[in-house]
């Protein structure tokens, strides 16, 4: 059992954090307030190749597989939520189901494209009557000739107002149930392709949401990623590594907030005395120390899983629900270390508390990764 990380993801784990330090931590605020990550900041991110960087270099990604990726994410996620949430979306579980499921041609023109930042990615599964139960969405694609006809609606996709393509899910054959879905790539501009207000959320300012509405909107039969009825299992594939990567951005925010709760411990005084010389706060610090560092090693090993094209569905679960919930009571005691000043509006505290919440709910809830965790025991008592 090797626990070493390659040199060359340790130099860009490295590289990745002066560039957080240096670009995005200092406008971290800015984003929230204005609800809009610099256009310069998202140009630097694409130039240097963050849009791609689990793809393979054959199709003009940096092919440092999940583990590179996460360790790149977890430096992202320290700064503000916003930034892994828009790579995340664009490039775990968009990018990763053309990865997944589209062929040469759709590879090389559209992963390319995403791989070098010139397309931006949505992923179009959830729907106002099935967000836990994703197999049970209403939107349908009728085949009629060489194309598909699509009408119907999803909710709250990431990226949703900005992307340059979507991949979306639809039934072609409602008596199959999940059998019967099948996933397409849309691009901007489609006729028939229209989109709702902009959600307004509680946290993740900067990256946007909204619906999406289809209303006999023609796709290409070759802008179908798969063979019919294969839509579902690839969606949870790429969702495997969307958890996953998830995870590791839960677990950068989380480190950021301990960093700065060690460091408010240490001049913060009171009585006389620091306030990290109480055990009281000396617990907490140890109490997230411990958890993070739990967390981590699950994201490491759940990557390691994937790059080994091994099946890692009960460990994304796992990691999942685990560091979601994690950064919740991580960023709880961050905010109970820093008092009264961790409640104002321009704390990063404050911003990380609300930003971590909404982890235990997208891309499975908390209790759906539970149901996908007991099934597997039930299923195979000597796991």
């Amino acid at each position: 059992m090797d626990f070493e990380i390659p040199e060359e993801l340790v130099d860009l784990k490295k590289s990745i954090r002066e560039f957080v330090d240096k670009e995005l931590l200092p406008v971290s605020q800015q984003v929230e307030d204005e609800d809009k990550i610099p256009d310069n900041v998202m140009k630097q991110m694409k130039e240097l190749g963050y849009f791609g960087l689990p793809f393979p270099e054959e199709y003009g990604g940096m092919g440092v597989g999940y583990l590179g990726y996460c360790l790149a994410l977890e430096e992202i996620g320290r700064a503000n939520a916003a930034y892994s949430n828009i790579l995340g979306a664009h490039t775990s579980i968009a990018g990763g189901t053309i990865n997944l499921g589209g062929n040469h041609q759709q590879k090389d023109k559209y992963l390319r494209g995403m791989a070098e930042g010139r397309y931006l990615g949505a992923f179009g599964l959830t729907e106002p009557g099935s967000g836990s139960d994703a197999a049970s969405i209403r939107t349908t694609a009728v085949k009629k000739g060489d194309r598909y006809i699509i009408n119907g609606q999803k909710i709250w996709i990431t990226n949703g107002p900005y992307a340059d393509l979507i991949t979306v899910y639809a039934t072609t054959d409602k008596t199959l149930g999940a059998r019967g879905i099948s996933a397409f790539i849309v691009e901007k501009g489609t006729p028939g392709l229209d989109y709702g207000k902009t959600d307004h959320k509680m946290g993740l300012h900067g990256s946007h949401t909204c619906p999406l509405f289809f209303e006999d909107m023609e796709v290409p039969e070759e802008n179908r990623l798969g063979p019919e009825g294969t839509g579902f299992y690839t969606a949870m594939k790429a969702l495997d590594g969307g958890r996953v990567s998830l995870a590791a951005g839960a677990v950068g925010g989380a480190q950021f907030m301990l960093e700065a709760s060690v460091k408010h411990a240490q001049q913060r005084h009171q009585f006389g005395k620091a306030i990290g010389e109480n055990q009281a706060i000396q617990w907490m610090l140890a109490d997230m120390e411990t958890e993070i560092h739990a967390a981590r090693l699950m994201v490491y090993h759940a990557a390691w899983l994937l790059d080994q094209g091994k099946r890692a569905s009960h460990e994304a679960a796992i990691v999942k629900v685990y560091a979601s919930e994690m950064a919740g009571r991580v960023a709880d005691k961050a905010v109970q270390i820093h008092g009264g000043m961790a409640y104002m509006h321009d704390s990063p505290i404050e911003r990380g508390y609300r930003d971590v919440r909404i982890l235990r709910i997208y891309e499975g809830t908390s209790e759906v990764q539970r149901m996908i965790i007991a099934g597997d025991l039930l299923k195979n008592s000597s796991r």
